[in-house]
């Protein structure tokens, strides 16, 4: 099953900042969650935040984080920043 991964807007307006190879990283992320869905055990510090929510480390410093209502195929990605911001 392919899951549909949507980016709020907050976070596309916010990659600008980004640095060039996080936001590579955020792709090959998105590229997995549409490919596997919400549950992403590969990469670094994958956890879940509590129902429907879950978080994983892009790389030291950057995280993202997404939602994912169970039986559904849509992803989305509501932060992507610095850990120390993040929202949890």
């Amino acid at each position: 099953m392919k899951y549909e991964v949507q980016i709020r807007k907050k976070v596309v307006r916010g990659l600008r900042k980004l640095p060039a190879d996080v936001q590579k990283l955020l792709f090959l992320l998105v590229a997995d969650l549409q490919a596997d869905g919400p549950i992403q055990k590969s990469w670094r510090n994958f956890s879940p935040l509590g129902e429907d929510r879950y978080h994983c480390h892009l790389n030291y410093r950057y995280v993202a984080c997404w939602t994912c209502r169970k039986k559904e195929i849509t992803i989305e990605v509501y932060y992507v920043g610095s850990r120390e911001k993040a929202p949890y």
